[in-house]
């Protein structure tokens, strides 16, 4: 499994795995989707784009997984079915690293969620392992 809830105290924390940075980023955005509901409708909601730079793979993560749950408030979905493209910029250009992304937007009104108020940066880790990629994070509920 990709991704794995973790009990954290007043919080929920998501421990994911990728075998690259693109899969690991897609991993964190699921179990960022899974804290927030139990299930997840299959065919419902269409694919919006989400875009995020910063200056370090840390910053750019929590940019992103800021910028699902701000996606989530104003469009009334649920961020599902994460594709991400994770790229460091070129020496030179501002922000380090980008993130290019698309989620599949469940309609709130199908889905039981629970709110989940922000993304941390406490004990935010993201680590290169055995060939692969690991990634802890903490939201605020």
């Amino acid at each position: 499994m990709p991704h794995e809830l973790c009990d954290h105290t007043a919080d929920v924390a998501v421990a994911a795995t990728g075998d690259t940075l693109d899969a690991l980023f897609a991993a964190v955005a699921d179990g960022l989707t899974a804290a927030s509901s139990e299930s997840v409708p299959e065919a419902t909601g269409e694919r919006f784009g989400v875009e995020a730079t910063a200056a370090s793979r840390e910053a750019v993560l929590f940019d992103y997984l800021d910028r699902l749950i701000y996606e989530r408030d104003v469009r009334h979905v649920l961020p599902a079915d994460h594709r991400c493209r994770v790229r460091a910029s070129a020496a030179g250009e501002a922000g380090a690293w980008t993130v290019e992304a698309s989620a599949r937007g469940v309609p709130l009104s199908a889905v039981d969620a629970r709110e989940i108020k922000a993304v941390t940066y406490s004990e935010m880790s993201i680590e290169r392992d055995n060939g692969g990629w690991e990634a802890y994070v903490v939201f605020d509920v």
